[in-house]
């Protein structure tokens, strides 16, 4: 079964994360999850409550990591997902998480992003004429890295998939599964 990347961290997007992890075993994919440490992390549950003009946040389920970032080996990996929430904050500037993410954009292999999760990619130097969609707070995030923001609920860019926050699951996870079928199937074949 091929293996497929959730980076996380506290502070990750339950739904972010949650979704994307049962669509890949769904498709018959191994959903790894990758964060610093391989130990339980606290995800947390993101909104915009009526009334509010910031994100409330407060805990969601926790989540096990299978492998710590330093000891990922990318190219046994069919591909990534970056969740969102506030994690990617902090963990943009792991070295070893920005060597796995420039892995992916190098080898073309499918990746999947979604509202913060940007953060990695940008601050990893990948998204440089990359069509995204992002949570339209993290619009600066992209651009001053040279991405183009796009504020659509699936951006497909080559073989990145991205959508703006989890009302856009539904829209560009399948596209990205797809891809790794793809890719699967391509691989079955040589």
């Amino acid at each position: 079964m091929d293996s497929v990347l959730i980076v996380v961290g506290d502070a990750t997007e339950t739904v972010d994360t949650l979704y994307p992890y049962y669509r890949l075993m769904e498709a018959c994919f191994r959903p790894v999850v990758a964060a610093p440490e391989k130990r339980r992390y606290q995800m947390v549950l993101h909104e915009v409550k009526p009334g509010w003009t910031i994100t409330k946040e407060w805990e969601g389920y926790t989540i096990e990591a299978d492998i710590a970032f330093r000891d990922v080996r990318p190219e046994e990996y069919a591909g990534i997902f970056f969740s969102g929430g506030r994690a990617p904050e902090y963990l943009r500037y792991d070295e070893d998480l920005v060597r796995i993410t420039r892995h992916f954009f190098e080898t073309g292999k499918p990746i999947a992003c979604v509202c913060h999760g940007v953060e990695i990619p940008a601050y990893a130097g990948c998204v440089k004429g990359r069509r995204m969609a992002t949570v339209p707070k993290c619009r600066f995030d992209l651009e001053v890295c040279g991405g183009i923001f796009v504020d659509e609920p699936c951006v497909i860019d080559g073989n990145l998939v991205s959508g703006r926050t989890y009302h856009d699951h539904g829209h560009y996870i399948g596209p990205w599964i797809r891809m790794l079928e793809a890719r699967r199937a391509e691989a079955g074949r040589a």
